[in-house]
C-alpha cells in the first residue's frame, strides 16, 4: 500500500498525468475521470466508517450532528488523496444499523454514553437514512455496515460482564449467547441484501463497494491480557477465540456473500492485510477498551487503521472508475 500512496503522490503532478501511457489502468481510468470532471462519490456506514473515537481524529462539522465523523476516518483520509477525482459526500454515522443506511431515520446519539459520558449537545435531532444521498448521478458508493445489526458493541459489553463473572476462566458469554449468533448473522444478510438492491434502485450506475472489517481479535489471543482496559477488558481469552471464529470471521462473511447479489457490488476485505494489527497487538490498528490517558474508545479503528482502510478502498475505487 505504501506504493499505492507512492503513486497518488505522483498522480498530482502534471508530468505523471500525461504520461498515461506509463500508469497502470486503474490510474488512467482515474485521469480520464478527472478530466472528464469530478466522480460522484457517497460514503455510507457506522462507527468504522465515521471515525468516532479521537484515536480516529478531530470531529470536524459545526454544528455538530452527533454522528462524530472525524477527518482521520478513511473517507476523509481518500478525499485528501483522491479528491481530483471524486466529489465525497460523506454521511457515515456513529452507531448506525444497516436499516439507517436503508431507510430509518437515526437519532446519533454523540459522545452520549450514560453512565460513562454525557454529551452536552444530547440529544440531537434525526439524520435521515443515509441512502437518501444517493442519486442517480452517484458513481461510487462505499458502505461499511452490519456490526450494529449483529449487536457487537452489546456482546462486547455483555462479554466483559460475564467475563469479569467468571473470573475470566471458560466462555460464559458463547455459553449464554452462543446459540443465538446464527439468528444475528441471517438478519445481517437479509438487510445487507435489502439495503444493497435499494442503492442499487437509487443510483442504477454506481458501483458499490462493501467495506469489511478489519482484524479486533488476534489469532492467539493469549496475547490479551484479562483486565486490560487497553485491550478488551475482562473478557476471557475463551471468549475472544469465540468472537474471532464464529462472530467477527461470519459477519464479513455475511457481508461478503451479499454482494454477490448485486453485479454492481463488490468487497473490500480489510481484515486480511490488518491481521497482525489487532487490539492486543504492539501496533495497533484498533483500539481497546479505552485509549489511555482517558479516552472511552470501545474497540473501533485508529487513524492507522482508518490509513490502511483508506489504501484498500481507494484501490477499488480506482478499479471502479476505470470499469465503468
Amino acid at each position: 500500500m505504501a506504493r499505492l500512496r507512492t503513486r497518488l503522490a505522483l498522480l498530482g503532478s502534471a508530468a505523471a498525468l500525461a504520461a498515461g501511457a506509463l500508469l497502470p489502468a486503474q490510474f488512467a481510468g482515474a485521469q480520464a475521470a478527472a478530466a472528464a470532471g469530478s466522480k460522484q462519490w457517497v460514503a455510507l456506514g457506522d462507527s468504522y466508517t465515521a471515525g468516532v473515537i479521537q484515536a480516529a481524529g478531530n470531529t470536524f462539522e459545526v454544528p455538530r450532528d452527533g454522528c462524530e465523523r472525524t477527518d482521520r476516518s478513511y473517507p476523509q483520509v481518500i478525499d485528501r488523496d483522491l479528491g481530483a477525482f471524486f466529489e465525497l459526500t460523506n454521511v457515515s454515522c456513529g452507531a448506525a444499523t444497516i436499516d439507517d443506511i436503508t431507510d430509518t431515520p437515526q437519532h446519533p446519539i454523540g459522545r452520549h454514553l450514560p453512565p460513562i459520558s454525557e454529551d452536552p449537545d444530547y440529544p440531537f435531532p434525526a439524520v435521515p437514512p443515509q441512502s437518501e444521498a444517493v442519486g442517480a448521478d452517484t458513481d461510487v458508493i462505499t458502505v461499511g455496515a452490519g456490526g450494529n445489526t449483529l449487536g457487537f458493541a452489546d456482546l462486547v459489553m455483555k462479554c466483559s460482564q460475564l467475563g469479569g463473572e467468571s473470573d475470566g476462566k471458560g466462555t460464559p458469554c458463547k455459553d449464554a449467547l452462543g446459540a443465538g449468533i446464527p439468528a444475528r448473522l441471517t438478519k445481517v444478510r437479509q438487510d445487507y441484501d435489502r439495503m444493497l438492491e435499494v442503492l442499487h434502485e437509487r443510483a442504477p450506475h454506481a458501483k458499490i463497494l462493501a467495506v469489511g472489517y478489519p482484524t479486533i481479535v488476534p489469532r492467539d489471543a493469549s496475547k490479551c491480557s484479562y483486565g486490560d482496559l487497553t485491550q478488551f477488558g475482562t473478557i476471557t481469552q475463551g471468549d475472544l477465540d469465540w468472537l474471532r471464529e464464529d462472530v467477527l470471521k461470519p459477519l464479513n462473511k455475511a457481508i461478503d456473500n451479499s454482494t454477490g447479489t448485486q453485479d454492481a457490488a463488490g468487497f473490500v476485505d480489510l481484515y486480511t492485510p490488518s491481521q497482525n494489527h489487532s487490539v492486543c497487538d504492539d501496533s495497533k490498528w484498533v483500539e481497546g477498551v479505552v485509549t489511555l490517558p482517558d479516552q472511552l474508545s470501545f474497540v473501533h479503528p485508529n487513524a492507522l487503521g482508518h490509513r490502511n482502510a483508506a489504501d484498500h478502498v481507494e484501490e477499488a475505487m480506482l478499479n471502479a472508475i476505470d470499469m465503468s
